[in-house]
């Protein structure tokens, strides 16, 4: 079974399944004989049915509810409403909603060719039966099934937008990781190799030992060297840049996109840069935005960036993120603000300009 619509959907699918059982309701109610509460209970037992499969995934209970009702509700009734058509209608068009594969247009095919059955012998007209059970299905899949098509397009949109923030994530990391292998890996093989050889030759060579170990420490301290300046390359972003990154990958992401901002320089456009990366993988991953505005500033010797969007992601109790973010501009003098108004989230930073 298809995974079922959030909330607004289902209950557009509960309306449309009470709707195709008005007509037969009423005309089980205008049977004159006392058999009319035998179709007033078939339709119960249907009604029922439809309700547990929706929750529970069973389909097989409507199928055989669908099934019991033919005996308790077709025979009753004015032939011109075509009693039991309603309900071969709607499961016609709930069976397409309900299944996936080609079973769920064998399943439709199905309910309207029963709907012919049962119009033949109660009625002797099978096509009226079957014309009101494809009207209906058709129907119940054009104003439920496109909803819950769209649906499926947004759930995908947001897991590739998703993705596309953790692979860039990964990418980053994968990208440092290679840059500190390239660095440390010869050298620390070739202070190994001074170390060892200062060790044999301690007791024989103690000068050529004390050279070697000098060299060892000297190789040491340029690959600590050079690691510091890999990262402080690895931290030190171009804001700029990044601002018209993050407004790229947004609007690719069909995020409405706009940006403004002052020349900011030094350490406090580092931070900002470095907190605007986080901030631009919260929307990407924890909100349904369809807008973003960020807005860079200085004012009384502080740098403040704003970042405002309509998604309303998590609190900022709730992720790692913008707890890593307050504690690394902590250590610097900065700090960090967030706010929910209705359905708007906003992010801001103030660092030392």
């Amino acid at each position: 079974m298809n995974d079922l619509p959030h909330t607004a959907l289902r209950g557009t699918l509960h309306v449309l399944w009470v709707a195709t059982l008005v007509v037969p309701l009423v005309s089980v109610l205008r049977e004159p004989s006392a058999g009319r509460w035998f179709g007033v209970l078939g339709l119960l037992i249907v009604a029922v049915a439809y309700a547990v499969a929706l929750r529970e995934a069973k389909l097989w209970v409507l199928v055989g509810a669908t099934l019991v009702s033919i005996p308790l509700v077709a025979p009753f009734g004015p032939d011109e409403l075509s009693t039991w058509a309603w309900i071969g209608g709607g499961a016609a068009g709930f069976a397409p909603l309900l299944l996936s594969g080609v079973w769920r247009w064998i399943a439709a095919l199905a309910a309207v060719v029963l709907s012919g059955l049962v119009g033949f012998f109660v009625t002797r007209d099978h096509t009226t039966y079957q014309m009101i059970a494809a009207a209906v299905g058709a129907t119940i899949i054009a104003m439920a099934g496109l909803p819950m098509w769209f649906a499926g397009l947004l759930a995908q949109a947001r897991a590739g937008r998703e993705a596309r923030a953790e692979l860039a994530v990964s990418e980053e990391r994968l990208r440092f990781a290679r840059d500190v292998h390239d660095l440390l890996g010869h050298r620390l093989t070739v202070i190994a190799l001074k170390a060892e050889l200062a060790g044999r030759l301690a007791a024989t060579e103690p000068e050529r030992s004390a050279a070697e170990a000098f060299e060892a420490q000297r190789l040491a301290s340029s690959a600590l060297a050079e690691v510091r300046d890999a990262v402080h390359g690895y931290r030190s972003v171009n804001l700029p840049e990044q601002l018209e990154a993050v407004r790229t990958v947004l609007s690719d992401a069909g995020i409405r996109c706009t940006v403004s901002d002052v020349p900011v320089h030094g350490e406090g456009a580092t931070q900002l840069a470095l907190a605007l990366r986080e901030a631009c993988t919260n929307v990407l991953r924890h909100s349904h935005a369809t807008w973003c505005m960020i807005d860079v500033a200085v004012e009384d010797g502080e740098a403040r960036m704003t970042v405002t969007n309509d998604g309303g992601e998590k609190p900022s109790g709730e992720g790692n993120g913008i707890r890593g973010m307050t504690e690394r501009l902590a250590a610097v003098g900065g700090r960090v603000g967030v706010e929910r108004s209705a359905d708007v989230f906003t992010l801001q930073v103030v660092v030392p300009a």
